[in-house]
């Protein structure tokens, strides 16, 4: 899995501004069960946001590596308490990112 580079983390925040956190991750943590919902969700969607709750037992820096590795999926953006995760679609991706 190759890493974005600026001016393609650009282009999906741009994409991924106006979204609203289709999840939220608290204190049930990455269970199976999350990561399998999010999985289907990157499918459906290729990027979205994600909301760290405050009862979280873990940094936003931290779920965002592990949804990285467990997903295989990018973190676009961190801020506030919000991931932007990207990643193409199997079949038929609708975002195209500029090449690098």
């Amino acid at each position: 899995m190759e890493k974005l580079t600026g001016k393609q983390a650009r282009h999906l925040r741009a994409l991924g501004h106006h979204l609203k956190p289709l999840m939220q991750l608290g204190k049930g943590g990455l269970s199976e069960a999350f990561l399998a919902k999010l999985d289907q969700a990157l499918e459906q969607h290729e990027l979205l946001k994600v909301k760290l709750l405050q009862n979280a037992e873990f940094s936003l820096s931290e779920a965002g590596e592990a949804i990285e590795k467990a997903l295989k999926a990018h973190v676009a953006q961190k801020i506030g308490k919000t991931l932007l995760l990207y990643r193409a679609a199997q079949e038929d991706p609708k975002i195209h990112l500029p090449e690098p």
